[in-house]
């Protein structure tokens, strides 16, 4: 697909995932590598993530995040899995925020590549400064 700018619809499949994590105030880094599946949904796609998470100084353990995304004409919209809205965001400027007191989510998606595609978090607060770069890769239909 030459078009960098995907609709809801392009993200349907599974998708290899890979994540650094820099946690500033700990000077450590973390790593995630799972999968991540978008499957339809009534309004939408239901985004499912499991992996492995490493984070510094602890054992890997099994991790899994499940968001909600839907499109509408103002653009791609996330929601945590109990409906609470997450962040929305239009993908000719695909850009957002999330506050969650007292923290904030700053997010950035490339798209440049596509269809492997790139999320930039940074996430700032009293007691919160990192970063998580996460590159997602398409797979095989089948797989996963």
């Amino acid at each position: 697909m030459s078009d960098t700018t995907p609709v809801l619809q392009d993200f349907v499949g599974v998708w290899e995932i890979s994540r650094v994590i820099s946690d500033h105030l700990a000077a450590s880094t973390g790593a995630f590598h799972g999968t991540a599946r978008f499957s339809a949904v009534q309004n939408g796609l239901a985004y499912i993530e499991k992996g492995q998470l490493q984070l510094a100084g602890q054992p890997p353990f099994l991790a899994e995040r499940r968001y909600h995304w839907h499109q509408d004409e103002n653009g791609l919209h996330v929601s945590f899995h109990d409906g609470r809205p997450f962040h929305s965001f239009d993908p000719r400027s695909p850009e957002a925020s999330h506050w969650c007191d007292p923290d904030t989510y700053q997010v950035a998606y490339e798209f440049d590549a596509w269809p492997h595609w790139r999320t930039i978090w940074n996430v700032s607060g009293p007691r919160k400064a990192y970063q998580m770069i996460t590159d997602y890769t398409p797979m095989p239909t089948g797989s996963g």
